[in-house]
């Protein structure tokens, strides 16, 4: 993740496999990626748990991926190119 908050799709890194992180850490990790900008997904008709699977559905699909950003150490959930 960029210093200011905003995903950089150009970040710098290691892509990691979702596949290799512990479920349980990857649901948090996404958790907080959805959560980030403060929404109520109930606002919008969806649950938290809803946008928690549509992510997990796009790292299947190869549209977000997992990048560990070796500057500031994070990890961050990314849009592919």
């Amino acid at each position: 993740m960029s210093r200011n908050n905003v995903v950089d799709p150009h970040e710098e890194g290691i892509e990691i496999p979702y596949e290799q992180i512990n479920s349980a850490t990857l649901r948090r990790m996404i958790q907080e990626f959805v959560t980030r900008d403060g929404a109520d997904w109930a606002d919008v008709g969806c649950t938290l748990e809803d946008k928690v699977e549509q992510v997990l559905q796009q790292l299947r699909n190869k549209k977000v991926k997992v990048v560990f950003d070796l500057q500031s150490q994070t990890a961050n959930l990314v849009v592919c190119c």
